[in-house]
């Protein structure tokens, strides 16, 4: 069984993710893969220079993430670009990790894909768990783990799909507005119910 795991900002993906490793499920996770993919020497670092000029390069060979983000910004063309370089080749490790994972005999594999939904993704997993929260509850966590002003939080949250239809597109769905062992509790109802072995 894959298992899509998705939510919002601040609502304790993160958190979920781990705790799903400590259990000893196979995690894939589509953050870690897309920084690995841009890797000095990597396919896709040299199509991301030669797409937007060898100043998107610090002089160690490694991404500038802070000189991409300001070209792309406020450039829909030029971030449909860079998504069409940097997208193909996260998917692709992303599959196969998943392979190998079932290849080794895992019965469940967790895919950490913070825009499942984003990047249409559902036909990846088998099962779809939205990791979800309040909006206060978010805005809450950006200001106290990021130090953004209220509006800085709210822009960071009204950027993402909403969580409300992230939440009707999921099979089961954690609500993370309280303590950890709650969190953790609804988490082992839902894989007891999955039947979701390691």
């Amino acid at each position: 069984m894959i298992i899509g795991l998705t939510g919002s900002i601040a609502t304790g993906k993160s958190t979920v993710s781990r705790m799903l490793k400590q259990k000893g499920f196979p995690i894939v996770d589509a953050d870690e893969i897309s920084r690995l993919v841009v890797e000095p020497g990597s396919p896709v670092l040299d199509r991301i220079a030669q797409a937007f000029g060898a100043d998107v390069l610090l002089p160690d060979g490694a991404l500038n993430r802070e000189k991409l983000g300001s070209l792309i910004f406020n450039d829909e063309e030029k971030r449909k670009m860079l998504n069409g370089i940097v997208h193909p080749a996260v998917r692709e490790e992303m599959i196969r990790q998943k392979e190998e994972w079932l290849d080794k005999g895992a019965n469940t594999v967790i895919m950490d894909i913070p825009l499942l939904f984003e990047s249409k993704l559902q036909s990846y997993v088998d099962k779809i768990l939205v990791v979800s929260a309040t909006p206060t509850i978010q805005r809450e966590r950006l200001i106290a783990r990021n130090g953004y002003s209220t509006e800085e939080a709210d822009a960071r949250i009204n950027s993402q799909l909403p969580i409300a239809e992230k939440e009707l597109g999921a099979d089961a769905i954690i609500i993370n507005n309280g303590t950890l062992e709650e969190t953790e509790n609804q988490l082992d109802e839902i894989l007891l119910e999955w039947k979701a072995q390691i």
